[in-house]
């Protein structure tokens, strides 16, 4: 049995992509807890909120691919460092209660989307999976996945921590100085090593637009880009707007916090078995069970009693499929392409989960103030899980070509 690491590149990149993608991911979690806060500071509407949550997702997802291109050229640190200034930047000046009218939308918006794009696991993952053989890929995958649930668990705890002891604000700017703190494990994040007497396999040396046309004329590519997009609608939402969901059923103020640090704990649990999993059965079908699941536990959350034990029952059950997606749907990219282009591959997939994304957050604020509820945004979600489990299934998961991972 061949050992995890290949060499030391490959075990300081994994370190180090666990603790930005803590960070960065963990940071993102704690949005939705603010949008009360915003309304009574700065008189946000829930349209604007969720507009800014839906601009950031598609800046996002626009410059994740662009910022996949760079890193698969140069290494991951030249687009880590300014992505962690950004979302720095976009933090303390929300902290200092920049957040009405334009100022919501370029810090929420804009510089949390430049932030996401070049320091997220959705661009991370790709990055370190760059550094491991196929066998495994999806482990390393799911660990970069898991640190992020990780941060997605402490970071909800701390925000209500901070909230109570002090003020909102508080947190916003201590989340500026950790995500600026961020950018020394960043400079870890490298190209991975090659023998000096071959040729970089790591490197293609194609045009952008030859590498796009062979990925886009997939079948199997475009029906992954399809599936991710639900993904993007579901998690989104559910982030965004879920705290005020529960508040509006009557439920105790904690109990939002509750179901986004649930998410996060047990999405460390979720990746990891996809991870494992990945590497020993077929990714399609296990996104296909994935994908239907998240519909039977939409249903079940949103038909059921409100009340606290299903509010936790939904942050555990879903928690264990939110980011499972990942590992799975990265490493089916990199089993047809080769890790050569992953990263931009990978964040071409991605933007169309932030397509998703926009939808979620935005139509959640929009159902919300029009209709005075989320119920078409849930009944959406649910229709769009039970088609992500039939898009999957056709998948052809053959590689196109062989590729060498020089130890």
């Amino acid at each position: 049995m061949k050992k995890f690491f290949p060499n030391k590149t490959a075990l300081y990149a994994l370190l180090a992509a666990c603790f930005v993608v803590c960070a960065t991911m963990g940071v993102r979690q704690t949005f939705g807890l603010y949008s009360s806060e915003f309304e009574i500071s700065g008189g946000t509407s829930n349209t604007e909120f969720g507009l800014a949550i839906a601009i950031h997702a598609i800046f996002w997802g626009i410059f994740t691919p662009v910022f996949g291109r760079i890193s698969d050229k140069f290494g991951g640190y030249i687009v880590i460092i300014p992505a962690l200034i950004f979302y720095s930047i976009a933090m303390f000046l929300m902290g200092s209660n920049y957040i009405s009218g334009i100022w919501l939308q370029v810090n929420l918006g804009l510089f949390v989307g430049l932030g996401l794009a070049g320091a997220a696991g959705t661009i991370l993952t790709p990055m370190i999976s760059k550094h491991f053989p196929n066998e495994n890929r999806s482990k390393a995958a799911g660990l970069v996945t898991a640190c992020g649930g990780l941060g997605m668990f402490i970071f909800p705890i701390l925000a209500n921590i901070f909230k109570n002891i002090s003020t909102w604000q508080l947190s916003f700017i201590i989340f500026s100085i950790i995500l600026l703190l961020m950018c020394i494990p960043g400079l870890f994040v490298k190209l991975p090593e090659t023998n000096v007497s071959e040729s970089n396999n790591n490197i293609d040396n194609r045009s952008l637009s030859e590498v796009l046309k062979e990925s886009l004329s997939h079948r199997g590519f475009r029906l992954l880009i399809l599936g991710f997009f639900v993904c993007g609608f579901q998690i989104t939402l559910i982030a965004t707007h879920v705290p005020r969901y529960v508040q509006d059923k009557g439920l105790a103020d904690w109990t939002g916090m509750a179901i986004l640090a649930l998410i996060g704990f047990f999405n460390i649990i979720g990746t990891l078995i996809m991870g494992y999993l990945g590497d020993k059965y077929s990714k399609k079908v296990l996104l296909s069970g994935l994908y239907f699941l998240r519909g039977i536990t939409l249903i079940l959350f949103i038909f059921l009693p409100a009340s606290n034990l299903s509010a936790i029952l939904f942050g555990t059950s879903f928690g264990l499929l939110w980011l499972a997606t990942v590992p799975a749907t990265n490493g089916i990219v990199a089993q047809i392409f080769g890790t050569k282009n992953l990263t931009l591959l990978f964040g071409i997939v991605f933007l169309n989960h932030q397509f998703g994304s926009f939808l979620g957050a935005y139509l959640g604020g929009f159902f919300y103030d029009k209709f005075g509820n989320f119920d078409y945004a849930w009944y959406l979600a649910i229709i769009l899980s039970f088609i992500a489990t039939a898009l999957h299934l056709p998948i052809d998961e053959r590689p196109l070509q062989k590729e060498t991972v020089t130890p």
